[in-house]
């Protein structure tokens, strides 16, 4: 019986040296297959960090926007430019005193990018504008650099 396993096992053994390892061709395949795949997957995974950014700021106006509608039903007005944003976290001591204020945020958001959000009161494009002076930090500019605000929403 050990004769016949032993046997057996040798047939393996010879038939696997025989067919064990992989061509160069074979490797060539693989690589080839895979730099196509990475010219093509690579550039798209590489833009999704500036989406998300963009996409967490519109987030973030819309949120500072709908605290600002609030601060506006209890208290009869927006802040204006010199209480700014800070007035949705401290009740503001300068201009018009709110009387029904209440905190509306727990604390003020900086952007994705690290940089306060700008205020306006009375805004450009509407009543009040919100935002973000995008990658660059400066007005303008065009992709990552755009400014994202309340107009957008």
């Amino acid at each position: 019986m050990k004769a016949r396993s032993i046997g057996a096992l040798s047939a393996r053994c010879s038939l696997s040296k025989n067919q064990a390892g992989f061509s160069l061709i074979e490797i060539m395949v693989v690589v080839v297959i895979m730099s196509i795949m990475a010219v093509l997957i690579v550039p798209n995974l590489m833009d999704r960090p500036d989406q998300a950014r963009a996409t967490a700021a519109r987030q973030d106006v819309a949120s500072i926007m709908q605290a600002l509608k609030l601060y506006r039903l209890d208290n009869g007005s927006y802040p204006d430019n010199e209480q700014g944003l800070s007035a949705l976290v401290v009740k503001p001591s300068t201009g018009r005193t709110p009387n029904n204020w209440r905190s509306y945020l727990e604390r003020l958001p900086d952007d994705p990018w690290g940089n306060p959000y700008h205020y306006l009161n009375p805004g450009n494009y509407a009543d009040i504008d919100v935002f973000s002076l995008g990658a660059d930090g400066e007005p303008g500019g065009e992709g990552n650099n755009a400014d994202i605000g309340s107009w957008q929403l």
